[in-house]
């Protein structure tokens, strides 16, 4: 029997190539590229500008099943099916998120891929990597500097300090900055007041960075953050507090593309990192563009289940890029349907032909909003476990096929490339047909009419109840002129629903909208589904009690 062997000893292990190597692999001129090492560069976005004229590839989204604890690998599968791709003699590229130093240190650990189809070095792209989230939590707390000092220097704004919406940012699950007093210990230490903390890639300047398409872009977008308001209900931006200009100089690197590869050398880009379920969840809009010109096919994924990262991945990132996806693939595990059909944990390595079918809705409402709310081909790529019976695959692949979808299934852990071949033909295949792409609402509906488009056409809830405070904030939203932007939800990745337990495909449910908060500098309205927290906290045995390092700076634990 083979050697078990961890992702973090995999990765080790790879023979990497300099990045050199896979720049010209990818076609990036050395003139654009800016090293941090040997195996890490960031890619000067003037290179989007010089390949205007190309044409762009063939883009493939790859989005998952609701989220269990038996885990779906959403990353893997695109690492795999980019590998996949060259295997079978095309040019691909794939796009992807950093990982957050929240989730490495919590509960879920790295976000590299897994086993044979990992992007590397591992260890620096879930540690600091070319520290981007840094500088994005600089800029933030800048701003927040910036005008808390305001206030304390006379407020010739007249800021209402009981109405500032602006939040300092850690990139750190830490439950204890959720709510604080700041201020405190008299006049010169600032002016008492409630304030809190979110997780970097909860904050608007993380969804800025994604969004812009250059620095001109991102200074513009920066100005319109909205702060808080005046004791008259006006809005304060960024912009009024002179902060864009030195937010933008700190972000001056950081808005540039990571390419670093895969184990088998394909080209990667990784950048920025919103989270799906408090932000909108994708890749930044300049490394998927750049991967569109350097390949033939351009592989990304958006993070958690189709309902949050491919709801938002279409109606905001799409939309506000141009974007048009040619194909979508839907991750799913065969242990994580059993587990949407009741089965617990510890027990879904048993075969468990009706558990499955009870939790094969789940899978099957994602295909349908795919094919039927974004008019997009699909095919689903169950993620292998040895685990796995024929019974439970022919079961799944049968289902599917009942909804005119093809199953492929995906050795990428075990095989890297060579088990994402069969993925990657039909990906191939389908990039090749007609499609009707489609957003869920139009942009001319009111806050409160697109939410509710979501919450039904996507979510398949009963009713959609928004409370009072929340309508009242919409109504003032769409007063100050921001009535046009989407939406952007802040949901449980855990259901279709806003209530974590209810797992499958729920029915006869209410989505509850909470609160609205217009992001006028990314250019969405948040919606708070549910009661959504934007700062996570740690588990109870968090993944940093694993992670160690030796004498010679090998680092262990991580996963």
């Amino acid at each position: 029997m083979a050697e078990f062997k961890t992702d973090i000893e995999i990765a080790q292990a790879c023979q990497k190539k300099k990045i050199t190597e896979i720049a010209k692999v990818a076609g990036v001129p050395e003139e654009y590229l800016e090293q941090y090492g040997n195996y890490k560069a960031k890619v000067d976005t003037k290179l989007l500008k010089d390949m205007a004229d190309k044409p762009d590839g063939k883009l493939i989204l790859v989005t998952a099943i609701t989220p269990t604890p038996a885990g779906e690998g959403k990353t893997t599968t695109s690492v795999g099916l980019a590998d996949g791709l060259r295997k079978i003699g095309k040019k691909s590229i794939v796009a992807l998120r950093e990982p957050s130093l929240g989730p490495v240190f919590g509960i879920k650990g790295g976000a590299a891929g897994g086993g044979y189809a990992q992007v590397v070095p591992m260890e620096d792209i879930n540690l600091h990597f070319t520290g981007d989230f840094h500088a994005v939590g600089a800029a933030n707390n800048l701003l927040a500097a910036l005008l808390d000092n305001h206030i304390q220097q006379g407020n010739s704004l007249r800021i209402d300090p009981k109405q500032i919406t602006w939040k300092r940012a850690v990139d750190m699950n830490d439950r204890q900055l959720r709510h604080i007093v700041g201020g405190l210990g008299g006049r010169v230490q600032g002016v008492p007041r409630e304030d809190g903390f979110e997780i970097t890639v909860a904050s608007e300047v993380m969804a800025i960075l994604c969004l812009a398409t250059d620095i001109s872009d991102l200074k513009a977008r920066l100005a319109k953050i909205i702060v808080g308001y005046t004791y008259d209900g006006q809005p304060v931006t960024a912009h009024d507090l002179k902060a864009e200009g030195a937010m933008a100089a700190l972000l001056k690197d950081a808005i540039k593309p990571n390419m670093v590869q895969t184990l088998e050398g394909t080209p990667a880009f990784i950048h920025g990192g919103p989270f799906a379920n408090i932000a909108h969840g994708c890749n930044s809009v300049t490394a998927t563009k750049m991967a569109l010109k350097l390949s033939d096919y351009a592989v990304t994924e958006a993070g958690f289940a189709a309902d949050l990262g491919a709801e938002k991945f279409i109606d905001i990132k799409c939309r506000m890029a141009g974007l048009k996806p040619s194909a979508v693939v839907i991750v799913a595990t065969v242990r994580a349907l059993k587990y949407h059909g009741g089965v617990p944990k510890d027990e879904l390595t048993k075969e468990n032909l009706e558990a499955l079918e009870a939790g094969l809705p789940n899978l099957l409402q994602h295909v349908s909003n795919v094919k039927e709310v974004y008019g997009l081909p699909c095919v689903v790529a169950i993620n292998a476990f040895p685990t796995d019976t024929k019974a439970e695959l022919d079961l799944v692949e049968k289902k599917c096929n009942e909804l005119g979808v093809n199953v492929a299934l995906s050795e990428v852990w075990a095989k890297g490339g060579e088990g994402g071949v069969t993925l990657a033909e039909e990906v191939v295949r389908l990039c090749e047909e007609p499609n009707n792409f489609s957003y869920t609402y139009d942009l001319d509906m009111s806050i409160e009419k697109k939410i509710s488009a979501i919450c039904h056409k996507v979510y398949h809830a009963k009713h959609m109840f928004i409370l009072a405070n929340a309508r009242n904030k919409a109504k003032e939203i769409e007063a100050l002129g921001y009535r046009d932007l989407p939406i952007c939800m802040a949901k449980t990745q855990y259901s279709f629903s806003d209530n974590p337990k209810l797992l499958g495909a729920p029915q006869d449910f209410t989505v509850q909208i909470t609160n609205v908060k217009v992001c006028a500098g990314a250019g969405f309205i948040v919606a708070y589904a549910g009661d959504i927290m934007t700062m996570p906290g740690l588990p109870k045995v968090p993944s940093a009690e694993k992670i160690d390092i030796d004498e010679n700076g090998v680092i262990s634990g991580l996963f």
